[in-house]
């Protein structure tokens, strides 16, 4: 106990008492100033460690819509991409198409000739087919200009108005991508 006692002391003497003054005294004598403006408090730290983190949190958010643009808008080209070779490539076969059908079209004895261009007819076909390719501008078929081209103009009662009365070269397309526009004769 005396060790508790001692520390009780020394603790009295470090801390001096404080000498007890009127406040009602003191209130009086002070002299009156004006009321300063309030100055904007600084930020504490916390406030200030938020703000950083919804900044940091906003640029994240912007980052992120931008590569998912970019994601979107590199996959659109890619596709729109593949989508004009397979037209050019298919282009470049056209003619092909176009020589195999006249053959087709003409009158032969060799029948194993005949036979042997219609297979390479259907196997190229087929190819087209595979590939997304449709063919357009058929006999019948209602006139459309974007995809048709008219390059002669007949009458003929029994036909509708702005049909297809022939064909002179058929038409294709990839998808919306028209690859070669139909030539026909139109009638009325």
């Amino acid at each position: 106990m005396d060790e508790k006692q001692n520390v009780e002391q020394t603790a009295e003497e470090v801390i001096p008492n404080e000498p007890q003054t009127d406040s009602a005294a003191e209130t009086d004598e002070a002299p009156q100033t004006e009321p300063q403006p309030e100055t904007p408090a600084e930020p504490s730290e916390l406030e200030k460690a938020q703000a950083a983190c919804a900044q940091e949190h906003d640029n994240y958010l912007r980052l992120a819509a931008e590569y998912d643009n970019f994601r979107k808008r590199s996959q659109k080209e890619k596709d729109n991409l593949y989508t004009q070779i397979r037209a050019e490539t298919v282009g470049k076969f056209l003619p092909v198409f176009d020589n195999l059908e006249r053959a087709l079209a003409q009158e032969t004895a060799d029948e194993a000739y005949k036979k042997g261009v219609e297979m390479t007819m259907t196997q190229l076909v087929e190819v087209m087919t595979k590939l997304g390719v449709e063919s357009f501008g058929e006999k019948g078929e209602a006139f459309d200009p974007s995809l048709h081209n008219a390059v002669m103009h007949t009458q003929d009662e029994t036909l509708g108005e702005n049909v297809i009365k022939e064909v002179f070269q058929k038409g294709f397309r990839v998808g919306d991508k028209v690859i070669r526009f139909a030539m026909v004769t139109v009638a009325n």
